[in-house]
């Protein structure tokens, strides 16, 4: 058997190796600017990880407290753990990790499928069960993959709800006691928590995942949800057990099954699940599975299958477990593109310009919003425009009218049976933007579409926005090189948010008709994340999706000073949007977690955790 340390200083030589590899490969690809940039955010991430370690979630006191505690209802836990040649130190720590649950009601379900060099295995899960009755240990006849070994502790099950949990990881002492406390009091049939990847210990994680609460596009994407899961066991019934099939991505596969028949998905913004991380394991090494990439991609489309949802799946990159979700077009519906000119920029022909000479989708139409105005330069590429190509209107507004009034009048002059609000600051990167956008909006569940723009230093402006950040609200991943792959690869696939912006936002016109357009109580601000908010109270999904890409023009380099007057509306505007939706500014973005830092908009940890309450 090898030694604990022997382990580690193998463990050691593969991350330098790994690190090497990746900083090469992020230089080649993306130059030095990304790659020194990606290296100063790990560095803050880790030096931020290290803070948030001094401060456990919950005191020795507390812990005893949660042991006294008598919930209405007495469930039994069942935590599965498939073995297979577990290393000695890692299995006494997984097991006393479940032994030390302040909630008891438990049984350890754990099936092993290891070979006859590790007979230690065995001898240590025995060891244990002469302790502890809720140690329930099987030793099987060959070892059957993860699937198999899995379900093998799955016909051990006599719980209530089951836990998925590996064989090297660790449980925070509270994991069960709060998922009783997302059972008894919001009825959760299906409850995921946060969790850090650490390498000796726990106290010295140096990963923290932090979730957002359930998002379904998310999920689609990667498997975001994985540990520590837990659900009902009458589901497990409904969908079956893991397919040998989907190895190396079966939990993915398990977690879209589960949630597509769970009644009550609750997430618990807490990392009680700890992660350990060594040269074999998916969390510091994704390549050292590299079937899991093939098995992910036959869990999306499997689940797409069982929806009826039609699209293609692949990998947005060779080296992530991220996938992209291509949905079937069907029909070319039209689409309205309007654009307003705010300040009578000239930039504007730019944008038009690269509407018609980039955009690969064929049926739009362009209403441009124009102040009246003396004849000039602009008044004649306006006629030009008009005269060259017949979908192209332009609309003639009074000055003093403000912007959701004069988008309101743009919706009603269009004929599309998709609106698309489009700053006129903007030129086209994607040629295939429109369809990036309308394979999401043509889904009933869905409200809004927003895309990526980033300036001319090739900086995010727009990636999504969220609620409660900077005071009121946040621009995601505002400053961040468009090249990053975000805070666990979020600027890599299309996922679900609070809001986007009207800066380059799309929606079926039928939603928009059911929610009355905008609000024209606001002047020139937060009348697109009010809209949005709006659509998600009546349960529509916003979607941002990083492949649909614009480019902001280069701005007036002056910003001169905001008049009184713009800083009078912006008051008022801040003031109105607070009013109406105090109480989810209140409560939290849904897909920002709690324990990241609300004056930021790069996704940083608190200095220290917040514990989870109940709304």
């Amino acid at each position: 058997m090898k030694s604990h340390h022997m382990i580690t200083e193998k463990f050691k030589f593969k991350i330098v190796c790994s690190l090497t590899r990746k900083t090469i490969h992020s230089l080649k690809v993306y130059g030095v600017k990304t790659t020194w940039q990606r290296i100063k955010y790990r560095k803050k991430d880790i030096k931020s990880a290290m803070e948030y370690n001094k401060t456990p979630l919950f005191s020795d006191a507390e812990l005893e407290e949660q042991r006294k505690h008598v919930f209405p209802k007495n469930l039994k836990f069942s935590i599965i753990v498939p073995l297979y040649n577990t290393p000695e130190v890692f299995l006494r720590e997984m097991i006393d990790s479940v032994l030390a649950q302040t909630y008891g009601n438990l049984e350890l379900c754990m099936a092993d499928g290891s070979d006859d060099e590790h007979p230690e295995v065995e001898q240590i899960c025995k060891e244990y069960e002469k302790i502890d009755s809720r140690i329930c240990y099987k030793k099987l006849e060959e070892n059957m993959g993860i699937s198999g070994n899995t379900n093998a502790c799955l016909d051990m099950v006599q719980g209530d709800y089951i836990g998925l949990f590996d064989h090297d990881d660790v449980l925070h002492p509270a994991a069960l006691y709060e998922v009783m406390r997302a059972i008894c009091e919001l009825g959760a049939d299906y409850i995921y928590t946060d969790e850090s990847v650490f390498r000796k210990s726990p106290k010295d994680s140096y990963l923290y995942h932090l979730k957002p609460d359930f998002a379904p596009d998310n999920l689609r994407a990667n498997n975001y949800i994985c540990h520590f899961s837990v659900f009902k066991k009458d589901l497990l019934d409904k969908v079956g057990k893991f397919d040998p099939e989907c190895n190396g991505s079966q939990d993915h596969d398990m977690i879209l099954r589960l949630t597509e028949q769970a009644k009550k998905v609750v997430h618990i913004p807490e990392v009680l699940y700890h992660w350990r991380a060594h040269g074999g394991s998916v969390a510091e090494n994704v390549g050292s599975k590299p079937y899991v990439f093939k098995a992910g991609i036959r869990a999306v489309e499997r689940h797409l299958k069982r929806q009826g949802i039609k699209g293609e799946v692949g990998l947005v990159r060779d080296d992530v477990t991220i996938y992209r979700v291509r949905y079937e077009l069907e029909g070319m519906p039209k689409v309205s593109i309007i654009v307003r000119n705010l300040e009578h920029k000239l930039e504007v022909n730019k944008c038009i310009d690269s509407i018609i000479d980039i955009t690969t989708y064929k049926n739009y139409e362009i209403i441009i919003l124009d102040y009246e105005r003396k004849k000039d330069a602009l008044s004649d590429y306006y006629q030009e425009l008009q005269k060259k190509h017949s979908n192209i209107k332009v609309i003639k507004n009074e000055e003093k009218q403000n912007t959701p009034i004069v988008f309101n009048v743009g919706v009603k002059n269009c004929d599309g049976e998709y609106i698309l609000f489009l700053d006129c600051n903007t030129k086209i990167v994607t040629p295939d933007w429109i369809q990036e956008m309308l394979m999401f909006s043509k889904r009933n569940d869905v409200g809004a579409v927003g895309s990526m723009i980033y300036d001319s230093n090739n900086n995010i402006c727009q990636a999504g926005i969220g609620i409660g950040l900077m005071n009121l609200t946040g621009n995601l991943f505002r400053g961040v090189d468009r090249n990053h792959v975000g805070y666990m690869g979020r600027l890599l696939y299309a996922q679900n948010l609070s809001a986007v912006s009207s800066s380059c936002m799309m929606i079926k016109k039928s939603v928009w008709e059911e929610m009355e357009g905008f609000k024209t109580e606001y002047s020139a601000n937060y009348y697109d994340i009010d809209l949005c908010l709006r659509m998600r109270k009546k349960g529509y999904l916003i979607v941002w999706t990083p492949f649909s890409q614009l480019k902001y023009l280069k701005r007036e380099a002056n910003k001169k000073r905001k008049s009184r007057k713009i800083k009078r509306q912006l008051t008022i505007d801040e003031n109105l949007f607070r009013e109406n939706w105090i109480e989810e500014i209140k409560k939290g973005d849904p897909y920002f977690n709690p324990n990241f830092a609300k004056n930021r908009e790069d996704f940083f940890l608190n200095k220290s955790p917040v514990k989870w309450e109940i709304r």
